[in-house]
């Protein structure tokens, strides 16, 4: 038995994603204020390359005109998650968990602390030392060096009631060419990488969806009633 169900979307529209868990994330608040079954989710997916900014997110951050992005065939979205501007692209996990945290008993801050952990854990399976940075949420590497830190997971989520949506973005064999477009999350003084760049060849992509879900599986357990 899980504490949540598991789908992975495969390679999706950003528009089409952002509907599915947007109507799994009313259909939990509804449960949730009538007192009803709930049900969390976790939903995986690739997307096409597309644009996403936060809700305190400053469009300077985007470093083309929005007419070139068109052109290059790059959709762009303001949405309602925390952070600011980043990539969603092919090679790419983004993970979407619609989950009730109080069924961790879990607040948003200890909610994103273990988010982080997932990805942490993650990365050690591959012999990567992933680390927080104080201030800048998501999963970095060599953050402390000057000229050296890296962002290799990005973070952002919304939650109301404590229910979450929107999630993560984590590089494994993604194209960090198109993040030359944006100042990533608002940094300027920092990199970007992946999971390839880090051990300099092309990862299994399925096996890696698979020990990230099973991250999130020990992470988020079912609870004894």
């Amino acid at each position: 038995m899980n504490a949540f169900d598991y789908k992975d979307l495969g390679r999706i529209d950003y528009s089409e994603a952002l509907q599915i868990q947007t109507a799994a994330f009313e259909e939990l608040l509804q449960a949730k204020a009538k007192g009803m079954e709930r049900h969390n989710r976790l939903f995986f997916c690739e997307h096409q390359p597309v644009l996403t900014i936060g809700k305190s997110g400053k469009d300077a951050n985007l470093l083309i005109p929005e007419a070139r992005l068109q052109e290059m065939g790059i959709a762009y979205y303001h949405i309602g998650r925390g952070g600011d501007i980043t990539y969603h692209g092919p090679g790419q996990i983004t993970g979407y968990p619609v989950f009730d945290l109080e069924y961790w008993h879990l607040g948003l801050k200890q909610y994103i602390y273990r988010l982080e952990e997932v990805i942490i854990r993650f990365l050690s399976l591959y012999g990567i030392e992933g680390e927080r940075l104080e201030g800048a949420t998501g999963v970095w590497i060599e953050p402390h060096r000057v000229g050296r830190a890296r962002k290799i997971c990005a973070i952002g989520v919304k939650s109301s009631r404590f229910v979450t949506m929107h999630g993560f973005a984590l590089n494994i064999n993604t194209d960090l060419n198109y993040f030359s477009l944006i100042n990533p999350c608002g940094f300027t003084d920092k990199g970007v990488t992946s999971l390839a760049r880090e051990l300099g060849d092309t990862q299994d992509f399925e096996l890696a969806k698979e020990r990230l879900a099973m991250l999130f599986r020990e992470y988020f357990p079912p609870l004894r009633p």
